[in-house]
C-alpha cells in the first residue's frame, strides 16, 4: 500500500529529499504544502535575482511539469495551521490531509528588531521572493534605502539595491563586516569595496527607532544620527520556524530537536533544514541541509543512515567580491599566524596554526586555493614541511611550482569538492565513468557545481585529471613562439617596469627571438601605444597588412576604401564626391555597408593616394575600415523623424563617432545607438550599444554578431549625453588598457567580468582618470592618416605576392 508522505515547505532541503525519494522511485504519495504561492527554487540564487542579473524562471529547481511528472500534490500559497499527531493529519487554510509519515521543513524566520516603527509600510525583510520583489519594486522608484545588518544577505540586499539606483547605507552593530566569517583585515576590504561601488557602511550603529507616520521616512541610530530612508530592509539575523512544532508538542529548544535519522521526537516525524537542531546545533549553509536531506529520505526509505556535523567552509561571493573561510581564526594562546596582504589587488589571506595544524583560514579576493586550505583543516594534516610556502597554496609545495592539477589527482576520492551539494571526488568520477564528459554533464549528473558555481574550476580538474587527453582544459596561451609569456604576463611587465619601446620588452621578458616576429610584434605595438602614448611612437612596420596600407585588401589584390559618415548621415555634397571617385578611377563595385557607409571596391593599389586625396578635399576623412579601432557608430533617426523616438540618437551617434575615431583598440570597435527600445540601430548585438529610453540613456557592451553572436550586457543607465560620452570614453580606454590585443570586448568582459568594469566605471574618480588617459591618447592618435599619405606618392602601394595570406589574421 502506498504511504502517504506530507511535506510542509518548499525550501532547498525538502525539494532535495523529494528528489533523492522520486529517483529510488519509493513509492510514496506526496502532498506538498508552501507558504509562498510557488515551488522549490534556488533561494541562494536571490541575490543575483536582486540585482537583474537573473530572473526568477532561471532560478526555479523544480517547474510545475515535475511536480506533475512525479504525481505530488501542490498547496502552494496555503499556510498550515495545525499538525495532529493523534489523527495523524495535516490542517492547511483550504482543508485537512492525512499522512503516514509527515516532514517538516518550515526553514527559518527573519529576525526584527522590537523598535518603534518596525511595522511601518517600506520596511521589508529578505528570505524569499515576495521580498526581493518587494525590494525590486522600491528600487523602480528610487530614492534611499537602509539596510540594517552587515552580514551576507544584508551586504547582497545593499548591492542589489545600489545596482538597482537606490542610494544605500548599510548599518552593522559590530566593529567590522561579516564578523562570523571574516577577521577585521578581511572586514576592511569588504568594506573598502563596498564603499567603491556606491554603497555607504557604518559599523558599530545601533537602530534607536525606524521613522515615519504613514510609511517608512527615516532611521534614527542611538547616537542621536538620523538618516533618511525611503525603504528599510532589515536583514540582522534569523531564527529557526517552529510555531508549528511547537504547537504540535515537539521537542523544541532553539529549532526542533531531532536524532541522527532527522526523526523528531514524534517517530513519524522528520525534519530537515534551518527549522532543525542536532546536538546543540543549528544550521544556514546548504552544504548541511543536502546531507540532511540524504538522510531522511534514506530513513524514510528504511535504509541506514546518519546525519553527521561537519567541519564547515564559507565560501561566499558578496557583490563580485570573493570570501572563504574555514575554522577557527580567533587569536588564542600558542597559536600563529600567517599573513599574506597585496592590498593593489584586494587579496588578503591569514592562516591560523596550532602546533603544525592548519585550524583556520581566511581569505579575501583570491579563493582559488580555498579547498585544498579547507582539507588541510579537516584532515588536521602535519604542515611543518610545507611552512615556508603554505601561504602560496598547493601550487608551490616543495620549494617550486607544480602542475595545479598534481593536486587535485592526489585528492582521494572522499575528498568534496562540491560543498553546496555535498559532492566528492570519487562521485565525479563515477559520472565521468558513466559517460558524462564536460561540466555540463557532470553537472546534470551529480549537482556539482549547480548551487552557488564557486567548485566549477575545481571540477573542471578533476575533469581533466580523470580524461586526461580527451579533456581539453582552458589554458593561457602564450603570445607567440618567441616567448613563453602570455599576453597578460608581458602586459603586466609593460605596465610594472615602464617598458617603452619593443627592444626594452625583447630583453626584460627574455624574448627567444632578436626582433619577434609577424604575430607578437603588433600585439606588443598596441601595448606600448595604449600604455605609454607620450613616449613610444607607433610602428607601422609591426601592423598587419591593412592597417598599413589604410585599405582593406581583396581577394584579387585591389583594395576597398571606406570614407567615414558621421553616425551614418552624408550630403548630397558627399555623395557627389564618392561618385566622382568611383568613377574616375573606374571602381567596379559600390557598396552599401552594414555600417552605413558606403565601400568602394576594387580599388587599384596605385590608385589609393589618389582617391583618397579626392575624398579628403570633399571633407571626407578615412572610415578606419581596416583597422584595430572604432570602425562605425550606427545609429537610428531617434527624435528627428521617428515617431517612437525618445532622445536624438543621430546626433549622440555623431558627436561619439567624432569623440572615439582614430582609437586603436585591441580589436574592431563598432557602436550603435538606437532612439527607443525598438532598437532599429542593432544596439544591443554591438561592442558598445545605447538605447535611448524616456529616463535616459542605457549602456550597454559586450555584444557581437559574427561568428560569435552575443546580447551585449547593461553596464549603466545614465541621464545624459555628457554621461554617455564620458561612460563610454572611460570604457574604451578600460578595454584598451586591459583587454588582450585581438580580444573583442565580449572576450575580455568574460575574462575580468562584468562586475568588475562596473566597480571601474561606476567609480566617479576611477571613470575620471580613464576619460583623462583617453583624451590624452586622442590627442596623438585621433588622424587621419589617409591625409597624411595622401600627398607622398613616391610610397609604393604595388601589391605583394603575400598580402592575401598576411592579411588573414
Amino acid at each position: 500500500m502506498t504511504q502517504k508522505l506530507v511535506v510542509i515547505g518548499a525550501g532547498m532541503a525538502s525539494g532535495r529529499v523529494l528528489e533523492h525519494l522520486f529517483e529510488a522511485n519509493a513509492g510514496y504519495d506526496v502532498t506538498l504544502f508552501n507558504a509562498e504561492a510557488r515551488g522549490n527554487y534556488n533561494r541562494i540564487m536571490l541575490s543575483p535575482v536582486l540585482s537583474g542579473e537573473k530572473t526568477y524562471e532561471e532560478i526555479v529547481t523544480h517547474d510545475a511539469d515535475w511536480y506533475e511528472a512525479n504525481g505530488v500534490t501542490c498547496r502552494f500559497g496555503e499556510h498550515v495551521t495545525a499538525i495532529d499527531r493523534e489523527a495523524k493529519t495535516v490542517t492547511g487554510q483550504n482543508g485537512t490531509v492525512a499522512y503516514d509519515k509527515l516532514l517538516i521543513a518550515t526553514g527559518s524566520a527573519p529576525f526584527i528588531i522590537p523598535v518603534q516603527g518596525k511595522d511601518l509600510p517600506g520596511v521589508i525583510t529578505y528570505r524569499d521572493l515576495d521580498d526581493t520583489n518587494a525590494m525590486i519594486d522600491a528600487a523602480a522608484k528610487g530614492g534611499k534605502a537602509v539596510v540594517i545588518g552587515g552580514g551576507l544577505l544584508g551586504l547582497e540586499a545593499a548591492a542589489g539595491l545600489a545596482e538597482r539606483g537606490m542610494e544605500v547605507t548599510v548599518l552593522h552593530l559590530m566593529s567590522h563586516l561579516m564578523e562570523r566569517q571574516l577577521d577585521e583585515s578581511a572586514g576592511f576590504l569588504l568594506r573598502r569595496d563596498l564603499q567603491n561601488k556606491g554603497v555607504r557602511i557604518i559599523c558599530q550603529a545601533s537602530t534607536a527607532a525606524i521613522l515615519g507616520e504613514t510609511h517608512v521616512e527615516g532611521v534614527m541610530l542611538e547616537d542621536n544620527t538620523g538618516l533618511e530612508a525611503d525603504l528599510v530592509v532589515m536583514a540582522v539575523g534569523i531564527r529557526p520556524e517552529t510555531r508549528l512544532a511547537t504547537d504540535a508538542g515537539l521537542e523544541v529548544a532553539r529549532g526542533i530537536e531531532v536524532n541522527a535519522q532527522m526523526q523528531t521526537s514524534d517517530p513519524d516525524i522528520y525534519a530537515v533544514g534551518e527549522c532543525v537542531e542536532f546536538d546543540g546545533h543549528l544550521f544556514g549553509l546548504v552544504a548541511p541541509l543536502y546531507d540532511q536531506a540524504r538522510v531522511v529520505a534514506d530513513s524514510l526509505m528504511d535504509e541506514p543512515n546518519a546525519f553527521v556535523v561537519k567541519e564547515l567552509a564559507t565560501k561566499l561571493k558578496v557583490t563580485g567580491c570573493d570570501l572563504f573561510s574555514a575554522g577557527d581564526f580567533a587569536d588564542g594562546d600558542g597559536r600563529e599566524d600567517i599573513v599574506f596582504r597585496d592590498p593593489a589587488r584586494g587579496v588578503y589571506r591569514r592562516l591560523v596554526i596550532d602546533d603544525d595544524v592548519l585550524i583556520g583560514a581566511v581569505m579575501y579576493g583570491d579563493t582559488a586555493d580555498s579547498n585544498w586550505f579547507f582539507g588541510l583543516i579537516k584532515d588536521k594534516t602535519d604542515i611543518s614541511d610545507m611552512r615556508d610556502t603554505l601561504i602560496f597554496g598547493p601550487a608551490y609545495q616543495g620549494g617550486t611550482p607544480l602542475d595545479p592539477l598534481a593536486a587535485v589527482a592526489a585528492l582521494p576520492r572522499d575528498a568534496e569538492i562540491c560543498g553546496c551539494n555535498g559532492i566528492c571526488k570519487g562521485q565525479i568520477e563515477d559520472a565521468i565513468a558513466a559517460g558524462a564528459t564536460d561540466l555540463g554533464a557532470v553537472r546534470a549528473t551529480t549537482k556539482a557545481s549547480g548551487s552557488c558555481g564557486t567548485c566549477t574550476g575545481l571540477v573542471e580538474q578533476v575533469l581533466a585529471v580523470t580524461l586526461g587527453d580527451d579533456f581539453v582544459m582552458p589554458a593561457a596561451q602564450s603570445i607567440c613562439a618567441c616567448t613563453d609569456m602570455t599576453h597578460e604576463d608581458v602586459r603586466r611587465m609593460i605596465k610594472s617596469r615602464a617598458l617603452k619601446s619593443m627592444p626594452a620588452v625583447w630583453q626584460e621578458c627574455g624574448w627567444k627571438t632578436s626582433c619577434g616576429c609577424h604575430v607578437c610584434r603588433p600585439a606588443l605595438n598596441f601595448y606600448l601605444l595604449a600604455d605609454w602614448p607620450l613616449d613610444y611612437a607607433d610602428d607601422p612596420q609591426s601592423r598587419f597588412v591593412n592597417e598599413r596600407k589604410h585599405a582593406n585588401i581583396q581577394k584579387d589584390g585591389t583594395f576597398s576604401v571606406v570614407p567615414r559618415m558621421w553616425g551614418g548621415i552624408t550630403t548630397p555634397d558627399e555623395l557627389r564626391a564618392i561618385a566622382d571617385a568611383a568613377d574616375k578611377y573606374a571602381v567596379p563595385t559600390v557598396k552599401v555597408t552594414g555600417g552605413q557607409r558606403i565601400d568602394l571596391l576594387g580599388v587599384r593599389s596605385e590608385d589609393l593616394p589618389h582617391i583618397w586625396a579626392d575624398l579628403n578635399a570633399a571633407g571626407m576623412v578615412s572610415g578606419h575600415a581596416y583597422s584595430k579601432g572604432l570602425r562605425t557608430v550606427k545609429t537610428c533617426v531617434g527624435t528627428d523623424h521617428c515617431r517612437f523616438g525618445t532622445q536624438d540618437s543621430t546626433g549622440l551617434g555623431i558627436k561619439l563617432e567624432k569623440t572615439l575615431w582614430g582609437s586603436w583598440t585591441p580589436h574592431k570597435l563598432k557602436l550603435a545607438v538606437s532612439g527607443c527600445p525598438r532598437n532599429c540601430a542593432e544596439a544591443t548585438c554591438k561592442d558598445i550599444g545605447v538605447v535611448c529610453v524616456d529616463s535616459g540613456y542605457q549602456v550597454s557592451i559586450g555584444g557581437a554578431a559574427g561568428m560569435d553572436v552575443k546580447e551585449t550586457e547593461l553596464l549603466v543607465q545614465v541621464a545624459t549625453e555628457d554621461d554617455v560620452i564620458a561612460v563610454i570614453k572611460a570604457v574604451t580606454q578600460l578595454y584598451r588598457e586591459n583587454a588582450k590585443y585581438l580580444d573583442r570586448i565580449y572576450k575580455w568582459m568574460a575574462k575580468v567580468g562584468l562586475e568588475w568594469i562596473k566597480e571601474q566605471i561606476d567609480n566617479p574618480q576611477t571613470r575620471q582618470a580613464l576619460v583623462d588617459r583617453f583624451e590624452l591618447s586622442q590627442s596623438i592618435y585621433r588622424k587621419d592618416p589617409w591625409a597624411e599619405h595622401a600627398a607622398d606618392k613616391s610610397e609604393s602601394y604595388q601589391p605583394l605576392a603575400n598580402l592575401a595570406l598576411e592579411a588573414a589574421e
